[in-house]
């Protein structure tokens, strides 16, 4: 009678430990949402507040990126995000001494060379990128979020327009392929800083239309040396560059 009783007390304390796992197999999960929050919501205007959340993708490993606006005709109007390396001109790892790796000034001009023409600020040096000297703010140059994250952006620009095209550009180094080989352009060093080229994502965003949720679409890719700021709409050399992001979209917040 006791080994029956033992028994049945394994047999109940199983059943429940199956129960309630079913349970929470078939209990959806709760979203908790991005993994980094970037506020530049000031409050100054709620009725300009929009949210782009992104996702990365299998290959996003350490990418510097930019996030800007421009009017429908494509002139430039201000930036909510930057890479701080880019946004300050000071890399974390720029020089090796005594066997570590120290900050330092940079200029990698083959990074975002599309955010950097068109925002159109030429430095002393030629190049179109901030300097430690000319650092963009820092309410907008921060650290690349290493995972999924959300940015809540409020223009600051006076008469931000209703209707604007949202564009985000993204570049990762050490993404060789087939194409965009180590020795593809020998006498270019800024171009082994990027491999391949940066990649341009956008949307045309409407402030007063809340229902709509609107998906970043890569458009063409950046100069792989930062030369000019031309955008190159053909994305068929490009591989892993692609899968640095796996979705980006932007809503509106009322």
């Amino acid at each position: 009678m006791k080994m029956e009783r033992i028994l049945w007390v394994a047999i109940v304390a199983g059943l429940v430990w199956v129960l309630s796992n079913c349970k929470n197999l078939n209990t959806p999960a709760e979203d908790s949402g991005p993994s980094e929050l970037i506020d530049l919501n000031n409050g100054k205007n709620a009725s300009q507040v929009f949210v782009i959340d992104f996702e990365k993708g299998e290959k996003h490993n350490h990418p510097l990126m930019a996030v800007w606006a421009e009017d429908v005709n494509g002139k430039y109007i201000e930036t909510f995000f930057v890479s701080k390396s880019i946004g300050k001109g000071i890399f974390d790892k720029a020089s090796g001494g005594g066997g570590k790796w120290l900050p330092g000034p940079v200029r990698r001009p083959a990074a975002l060379p599309y955010w950097a023409h068109k925002r159109g600020v030429k430095e002393a040096d030629g190049l179109y990128i901030p300097t430690p000297e000319t650092p963009m703010p820092d309410a907008i140059a921060g650290a690349t979020p290493r995972k999924d994250f959300r940015l809540i952006a409020t223009p600051v620009t006076p008469s931000f327009p209703r209707i604007f095209h949202l564009l985000l550009e993204i570049n990762q180094s050490w993404d060789w392929n087939s194409y965009w080989t180590n020795d593809r352009f020998p006498d270019d060093p800024e171009y082994k800083t990027s491999s391949q080229p940066s990649v341009v994502y956008s949307a045309f965003v409407n402030l007063d239309d809340a229902t709509v949720k609107y998906h970043l679409n890569p458009i063409g890719h950046g100069h792989y040396s930062g030369k000019t700021g031309e955008l190159f709409t053909d994305l068929s050399t490009l591989t892993t560059a692609l899968e640095i992001a796996k979705k980006i979209t932007v809503t509106v917040r009322k």
